[in-house]
This record gives structure tokens, sequence and C-alpha cells, in this order.
């Protein structure tokens, strides 16, 4: 689909290079100044008054639980549970048939990016609104096509003679047949023969990745010039997508439509302007930037764009737009996945219904901005010092110094290509490549793997066919508390089927990996941000034999257990199911205590803390949150002892089904960016659910939609401590915590660090190292024990304490090893500077250096005296010569000099010394 969006944006080059002729005609077919906004609501309005279509909202342009894609680019992407067959039956996406939208597009950054094309044309943009109608198994083709032509030639008034529409030609290779369906459909609708034409795989053809649903499509393109035979530029303004096919070209069981038109097109085709740019999308945008800026007015420009003025105020424009985008919808600019593409927009720029709202976004800009404008600097004074160090200008510039402009301070590397260009210098790509590919490695090293085995659209249209019912996992909450112990029934259970990864089948052998689908199941599945349960199975007639469960998923209403065959497995067994209880209870506590820490959060930074993602195991459990900045070591300790009142309360945690509509209706609750199903499951900690549905006071109380599995009393905690807070990008922050008896461990580590801390400060105070030898032994044991305290999980508020105390230690213990270490070589160079005097003085025509190893510093030491009678060998050359070759320094006179070098191997130095005085003396 994303191949497909590219050429959506671009004339394609076959239909361009069929036509020449040029023409200063254009067309609008409303008056002119026709608002973008009444473009908008008559697409909407016309799918849903008119063809009964259902009206849903953009979703954010950060995906939704998809990590394949950075930005949503399309508007399929927050369908696409449906076309995979794994939308939650319960939910109201699994109701939806025929739907109409306009989605928030981002283009910048991963495999489709149209960053680095922005301002160079009048038509690429990195925010686009994409406007959609869709049929997921409702109607197909010939209603498709008639409502789109009807839409573009009745409603908007475009003349059909300047529409020009493709469809899919065929491909001999993939032995799929031309789509003649279509073809007959259009000359139906009354489109000339002419104007039909035939384009294959590349242009007409769909598909949604490697695998899963694709098919062939439809384009209608449209021509600016008009009243000619001939084209000069096309316009794709529609494309019809019919997924009837699988990659394996199986028929899929559901045929759907997806049709998107970009708004930005066609309201440059409505209001008459051949650039997007010219539209009242942009004009205003482009005006204010000639005013704040003081430049000459925009004049839509390309080719002949002196000074790149009108690009640079088509990138500014364009990037505004995607900025404010972006930041509504949670995305800061950072240095990881969206949020570093989000940045390089920011600093790209640089070379919504409130006001408070807006004046957020311009704030974080403007920080952001801010931010880089300082780091610019910095870079430009490293450039400068590295080229300083270059001998020859030709050099490449270091691969590792270009890496290090872009790691550490956020240079686009297109920048840093840019400002070695205007010196005549170029980049070590080679060098710079090879550390992308390793810091690529170290980052792939900590992604996490998903399960193997899922359920694919046909797999699950099989089993709907079949008649195999949705899994019943309501025993997953069916545990009780008695007194200070969780009990969990025993489950019993039938084998209903079996997936093997590609297909269904009813029976597995040893050894052989697969999904298992029970009738019912108290496993937790993967979801909601907590870990899927462990155990094993036992076979009726066969208990000696386990199956163990690697990992439980959720796809369309069934429970997927992934295990690899203990013995034979076939559908109609019965089975019971082991759940591991200690990972179940663990996970338990963790996932309360995220909704208590959500709440503590909420009342100690303030009611503004969102929740930016979570996830929770059965060893700790983490958090993601919108602040600005780090907390402080007080917020810290807030945070920890409100969590901690209200696990010493023992607090009951509530529970309970309610209808989607009636759960959004109470006061305090907090919900994710998730698609919820319907009846949802409201989680109240302290409060009964019923309370809170006829309270409409906001209680300061934590209640969240969750599917999750909670504990019934927060008292099962026993303790939580935050060992680690940091920001994975500007404004959004991560906690990770610990509970339980990890939490009392944790304490009592950060007891001990700070008691040898504590140690090491009364040596410093009352009595400091007057050796050499116990200053360096002094300094190590500071750096020893700041690594134990960086390393160790231990309450992070302590953490930060510490290192502040331990940095204060590290400075004063480095500060006294540079004084004796000076003083040392200060006496060390004294005796030897002597000792090379009297050579000279018993041998007056001989030339001396003596070089001693310095055991403490590493460093060796250099003295020399030369005679006077030869003017050519001066002892300050002579010492500087060697002391330069292993990095250090030296100086003196023509008769006698003195310095350090780096290195405890003297033996290069020696045979240095020797060749350049051989050298002097012959001259």
């Amino acid at each position: 689909m994303l191949r497909l969006l590219l050429r959506r944006l671009r004339p394609l080059s076959r239909l361009r290079s069929l036509f020449s002729a040029r023409s200063d005609r254009s067309f609008s077919g409303y008056v002119p100044g026709l608002p973008a906004a009444r473009v908008r609501s008559t697409f909407l309005d016309f799918f849903r008054e008119k063809h009964g279509h259902l009206l849903v909202p953009s979703s954010p342009v950060r995906p939704r639980g998809d990590p394949s894609l950075l930005f949503v680019n399309a508007g399929m992407n927050q369908f696409k549970p449906i076309f995979l067959g794994r939308a939650d039956p319960r939910s109201e996406m699994a109701s939806y048939r025929r739907v109409v939208n306009s989605q928030k597009c981002v283009r910048a950054g991963g495999k489709h990016n149209d960053l680095e094309d922005v301002g160079r044309d009048v038509y690429h943009h990195t925010f686009f609104e994409m406007l959609g109608n869709w049929s997921f198994g409702d109607y197909f083709k010939e209603e498709a096509c008639s409502m789109a032509w009807s839409l573009l030639t009745e409603h908007y008034g475009i003349p059909a003679d300047r529409l020009y529409v493709s469809y899919f030609s065929g491909d001999a290779e993939s032995g799929l047949t031309a789509d003649e369906e279509t073809r007959q459909i259009w000359l139906d609708i009354g489109v000339p023969p002419k104007r039909l034409l035939p384009f294959g795989l590349k242009e007409n053809f769909w598909e949604m990745g490697d695998t899963g649903p694709c098919g062939p499509c439809t384009e209608i393109h449209y021509d600016h010039v008009g009243g000619r035979d001939k084209l000069v530029v096309l316009v794709c303004s529609w494309y019809d997508v019919f997924r009837d096919v699988d990659r394996s070209l199986l028929l899929l069981p559901q045929f759907s439509v997806d049709t998107g038109m970009g708004l930005e097109r066609l309201v440059s085709v409505l209001q008459g302007k051949q650039s997007n740019y010219d539209t009242d999308l942009f004009t205003p945008l482009l005006h204010a930037i000639h005013q704040r800026s003081g430049v000459g007015p925009y004049s839509g420009r390309t080719g002949a764009d002196l000074g790149k003025v009108d690009t640079a105020y088509r990138v500014v424009a364009d990037h505004i737009r995607t900025l404010s985008v972006c930041i509504a919808d949670g995305v800061h600019p950072g240095m990881s996945g969206a949020e570093y593409v989000h940045q390089s927009a920011v600093r790209s720029e640089s070379s919504a219904n409130q006001l408070c709202f807006l004046l957020q976004i311009m704030d974080v800009i403007n920080e952001n901005e801010a931010q880089f404008l300082s780091s610019l600097q910095q870079g430009t004074r490293l450039i400068h010092r590295t080229l300083n160090r270059m001998d020859n200008k030709h050099e490449v510039f270091p691969g590792s110094v270009a890496w290090s402009l872009h790691r550490d301070l956020g240079f686009p590397l297109d920048l840093v290509d840019l400002m070695l260009e205007e010196r005549g210098v170029r980049v070590d790509h080679q060098e710079l490549d090879r550390l992308m590919a390793e810091n690529q490695k170290v980052s792939v090293r900590f992604e996490v793997i998903g399960p193997e085995v899922t359920l694919d659209v046909v797999s699950l249209a099989e089993l709907h066919g079949a008649g195999v019912p949705h899994t019943d996992d309501s025993l997953k909450y069916r545990y009780t508390l008695d007194q200070d112990r969780y009990v969990f029934p025993a489950c019993f259970a039938t084998v209903l089927a079996l997936y093997d990864g590609q297909t269904l089948v009813s029976e597995v052998t040893e050894g052989q990996r697969c999904g298992v689908i029970l009738d019912q199941t108290c496993f937790y599945s993967e979801q909601g941000g907590q870990s899927h349960d462990q155990g094993y199975f036992t076979r009726d007639g066969l208990q000696d034999v386990l199956y163990p469960v690697e990992s439980v998923i959720h796809a369309g209403g069934y429970v997927v257990h992934e295990v690899t065959a203990a013995d034979s497995l076939k559908t109609g067994d019965q089975v019971q199911l082991h759940l591991d209880q200690a990972h179940r209870l663990s996970c338990m506590v963790k996932h309360t205590a995220t909704h208590i820490l959500n709440l503590a959060l909420r009342e100690v930074l303030g009611p503004s803390v969102q929740q930016r993602g979570s996830h929770v195991s059965a060893d700790r459990l983490r958090f993601d949150f919108s602040v600005k900045g780090s907390l402080s070591v007080s917020q810290l300790q807030q945070v920890e002892r409100c969590v901690n009142d209200i696990i010493s309360a023992n607090q009951i945690v509530h529970s309970q089904e309610l209808p989607l509509h009636k759960a959004r209706t109470i006061r305090g609750l907090r919900t994710v960016d998730e698609v919820y199903p319907d009846p949802v499951r409201v989680v109240s900690v302290g409060a009964p659910v019923s309370e809170l549905l006829d309270d409409q006071t906001d209680r300061q109380t934590s209640v969240e939609l969750c599917c999750g599995t909670h504990l019934l009393q927060t008292g099962s905690i026993q303790d939580l401590v935050i060992v680690s807070e940091r920001q994975l990008v500007k404004g959004i922050s991560r906690i990770v915590a610990v509970t339980g008896p990890d939490a009392a461990r944790a304490r009592e580590a950060g007891q001990v660090l700070s008691q040898n801390v504590d140690y090491l400060s009364n040596r410093l105070s009352g009595l400091a190292p007057t050796s050499l030898d116990s200053s360096q032994r002094f300094a190590k044991e500071v750096g020893v024990l700041s690594d134990a305290v960086d390393n160790t999980p231990i309450p992070q508020w302590q953490r930060r304490d510490l290192q502040s105390r331990l940095r204060t230690l590290q400075r004063t213990s480095n500060t006294a090893v540079r004084k004796l270490e000076t003083r040392e070589v200060s006496t060390y160079l004294t005796v030897l500077m002597k000792t090379v005097n009297q050579l000279s003085s018993a041998s007056p025509h001989s030339h001396v250096m003596l070089l001693a190893h310095q055991r403490h510093s590493g460093k060796f030491l250099c003295a020399c005296q030369v005679p006077k009678h030869l003017p050519s060998f001066q002892a300050s050359d002579w010492a500087v010569a060697v002391c330069h070759l292993r990095g250090g320094s030296a100086g003196g006179s023509a008769l006698v000099a003195k310095g350090t070098g780096n290195g405890s191997d003297i033996s290069e130095a020696l045979s240095w010394a020797k060749t350049f005085a051989r050298q002097k003396i012959q001259l």
C-alpha cells in the first residue's frame, strides 16, 4: 500500500509520456475560493448521508500497537485488524461495514519517507489528510466505482473529460489475469475506452506486505490542462483497492474496498491550482512566514528558485503542520524512532481546539529549536577543531566524528554532509556506515520478538466457517483470596483446533510446534501491556506428559496457546491447564501497582500527566508518561510515598464490566489510545465502580479501562520502589519499578551503598590522602562505588543523591591526584635534569638525553642537554620531537630541555631520540 501511495503523490511516468501538449487553462468545479474545510465536509457528508457510511474519527499519527510503522502513513492503518481478521469481536471496530474518514497521515522516516523531497516540488508533504471510504464485506467494485465517479463529477462538478482511469492489466509471470470486471464497470459508467488505461503490477496492484491481503486497484487521474487530446500534468486523485486475493493467491473470505484521496491534492484541483501550496491549506502559513521572517513574499518557484527561498518557504510551512499535529498526538522530538524523525523535522526547519493547547505546541517547538541552535554551535566548533587537526584538506572527514555529531548532538547526517561540502571536504561514509550498522545491531538485540504462531485471515475465516466458537477466557478472572493466599481454580478444556503456523490441522505429532485453540482457558493472553501467562497442559489419560505453553496470543476472539508438542495432540482431546500461579500473581501485583503509580504521578505532578505506554511482567513494571523534564529527588520520594500509602491501606480493588459508552461517563477515568471491547472491564482501586458511576465529582482514585488481571486487595503488593526514571524523548519519561521482596532488596542495597559513600566521605574529610599511591587508591574506590551505584537496583531518588555526592568526591580526589602527580613529576624532572648536567659535565662534547618511566602516572620523563658547538642541534627541538611522538609536551632552550610523554614503553622513544640526534649531527 505504501508503494501505491507514493505513486499517488507523483504523476505516473507512462501516462505523462503519452502526452506532451501544454495549455494555461485550469478548472475549479466550485466558485473560486472554496475553503478546504468545505471540500472535506462534502466528501464526508456524501458517504455518510447519501450512502449510509459510519464516520470514524481519525486515529492519532502514532500507530496503535503496530511496531512496523513509525507513523500512521495511510488511511487503512487503523483498520488493519479488520483486514487481517484480528479485530476483537466485542469491539465496535468488529461491527464496521461501511466507513468514511479523514485520516491524519505523516510520511517522514521509515521505508516511505518524503521528508527529503518536501520543498523541491509543489506536491510532496510530510503531513497530509487522506479522505477515504471503506467497505468491509459490504459493497465491492461496482458500487465503489459508481460512488467515486458520482462524487467527483456530480457533487464536486469536475468535468468527466478531465478524468482518466487506470486499471490492472494482469501479470503473466504471477499468474494474475487482467481485471476485466473493473474495466467493464468503468465502460458501463461511461468512461470512453481511450481514457481507460491498463497498467501492470507496479502501478495497479496493491499489497499490504510480503504476506496478507492484496489485490488489483483502479485509479482516477485528473488532467490540469484540459481541452486537449494530450496531457501534461496528471494527478492521481483517487484509488480503489479490491482486496480479493491473499499473497498465496487464495480468495479471501471477505472482500473489502479501500479508497483514498489526498485532501491537499483534491483541494488544488477544486480551487484551480496546480500547486498544493497555492491553496488555502497553505497560503495563510506562507503569509505568516513572510511577515515574521522579513523575506520577500512566496512566489511558487521551483527550478529557477534563486537562493532556494521558495523551497525554504515550502519546507517551513509543511513542517509547521507536521510538528503541530505530531505534538498534539503525543509525539515529541527525541532521539529514537518516530521521535527522532520528528526532531529531524524541527531541525530541518531551523537552517487543537483551545489557545492554551496551541501555546503548548508552540512552546515545545520553540524549546527544541533553541536546543538545536545550541547543539549547532557545539557541532560547528567540533567540525572546526577536527578540520584544523587534519593535515590535508583533501582528507576525508572522520566517520567517527560525523557519527558523534549525529548520535550525541542530533545533527541530521545530510546537514553534516552539507556543512562539510561547503568546506570542500567529504565524510568517510565507509566508516560512518560501519558505525551505524554496529549501532543498529545493538538496538536489534533489545527488540522484543513476537510469537511465531499467529492466525492469518484465511485461517480465522476457516475457524468461523467450521463453527468453532470464540475462546471463553473468562476463567482468567475467576480467582479468590483466602486470607493471604490467592486460589486459582482448576481448568479443564477441549482442543477445538490446531494451527501449524500455516494451516489448520486435525493432529500434530511429537516435537511439532503449533497453536492450540481450546473451548475455554484460564491463561491470560498477552494484551493491554501485560505479559502472557506461563504453565503447561496435560492430556487426559497421559498425565505424566507435559505440554509447556510458550506464548499465549489473542486473535479475532480466539486464544492461541503456542506449544511444542511433547506427544501427539489432536482435536477433541481433553486437557487440563496448569497455570504457573507464582508468575501470574507476580504479574497481577505489577499490574495493580502500575495503576496506583499512574494515580500517584498525577497526584504529585498534576492532572496533565498522561500515560504513554506501559508493560507488566513478573519481575518488574515499566510506565511511560508525559512530563516536562526528569523528576526531582523530592518528586520521586513523594510518588513512592503516595503509592506505598495506598498499599499500606490495603484498599480493595474493584472490577466490573460495563457498556463502553456508560464506562466513559465515569469522572476521572483514565484511558489510553486503544480500541476497547464493548462491554469493557473497568478497574477501580478503593471505590466500587457502581459508586463512581453515580458520583459526578472528581475523586482522587485510580479508575481505568483495563482487561488485565489484578489483585483483589492492594496489600499484596507489600512495597514498591522506583529503580529507574529517565527521559525517553523530550516530554516523555519512563519509570521502572519493582515490588514485594525485590523492592525490599532494592532498599537494603541502597542502604549498604549509602553507608559506603558515608565511609568514603568521612575518610576524605577526616584525613585526606597525602601520598600519590593512597590518593590514586582512593580515586579508584570512588570509581568502583560509582559503578555500583549506577548499576545496582536501588531507589532512584537515593541513586540520584548518591551520584551527586560521589561526583563531588570524584572531583576532590581527582584534584588531589593531579596536584600530587604534578609535584612528583616536578621532583623527578629536577633529579633527572641534575643527572643530565652531571653527565654533560663529565663529557662536554656529548649529546645527553635521559628517559625515565614514571610509575604512577603511566608517563615517561625526558631531560636532555647538548653542546654549544652545534647550533643546528637544539635541545628544545630534540625533547619536543621525542615527547610529541608519544602525545606529550616539552620545552626548554637551545642547550637544555625537558618534558613528558605518554606510555610506559620508552623503547620507541629511545629509538627515535637516537635517530633524531644522528640526523642533526650529520647536518
